[in-house]
């Protein structure tokens, strides 16, 4: 299965779940990041879209998907399926192994909200080989102290300083956390960063992130 390079977002459909997604390639890609969104939010989310843009600027393929079905997102207890969504999310990273220009990238993934949860629970799989995560106002705790405790992607959580309870829940994630964490606080934001510039600022701590540590293997 070959995509062809586009730098601009194209729909594809990701298997084996039937997953709706938006997969970007831009020239001679850097790494992979795959998007895991948070409630009642999904590949057509204005603010991660615009982080996509950012990442694919910094020379990184994309892919937003949705990780639940529209029937799904209809019942607010699939929101917090986290074991779910964890699956789901790492299917599509193995359907973005079968294609040739992402199969040998290194693989990060970017969880806002209840996503972040989803991407820590996946990259707590022992066969996981994610290579760093960052999260957007997440909620890491989702994940459960017992899998934050076997994430080894370095870590890098990024939260609104008008965020109190995800700053305290982000501190507590912390603590069970064994691999190498960051805790960034972008002043004067709230949980969805909808203040000017806090949403470019999320994008700079990603791709800082990101680029120091998605390394190609041989």
């Amino acid at each position: 299965m070959t995509m062809p390079l586009a730098s601009s977002p194209a729909p594809v459909t990701v298997q084996p779940d039937g997953l709706k997604g938006l997969l970007a390639i831009p020239e001679a890609p850097r790494g992979l990041v795959i998007f895991a969104h948070g409630s009642g939010s999904g590949r057509l989310s204005p603010r991660n879209n615009h982080v996509a843009s950012g990442l694919r600027g910094a020379g990184l393929a994309t892919l937003l998907i949705d990780l639940l079905m529209p029937e799904e997102e209809r019942d607010r207890t699939s929101i917090f399926d986290i074991p779910r969504l964890a699956s789901r999310l790492a299917g599509a990273a193995a359907w973005a192994r079968l294609i040739p220009q992402l199969a040998r990238l290194p693989l990060g993934y970017f969880g806002a909200s209840t996503g972040a949860g989803a991407a820590l629970l996946a990259a707590s799989a022992e066969d996981s080989d994610v290579q760093a995560i960052v999260s957007r106002g997440g909620r890491p705790d989702l994940a459960g102290a017992r899998a934050l405790a076997r994430v080894r992607a370095p870590t890098l959580l990024i939260v609104g300083g008008r965020d109190n309870m995800v700053i305290n829940l982000s501190r507590i994630a912390i603590r069970h956390m064994r691999t190498e964490t960051e805790l960034t606080i972008v002043p004067g934001a709230n949980h969805l960063f909808e203040e000017p510039g806090t949403l470019d600022a999320v994008i700079a701590h990603a791709i800082r992130w990101f680029l120091r540590h998605l390394q190609e293997t041989p």
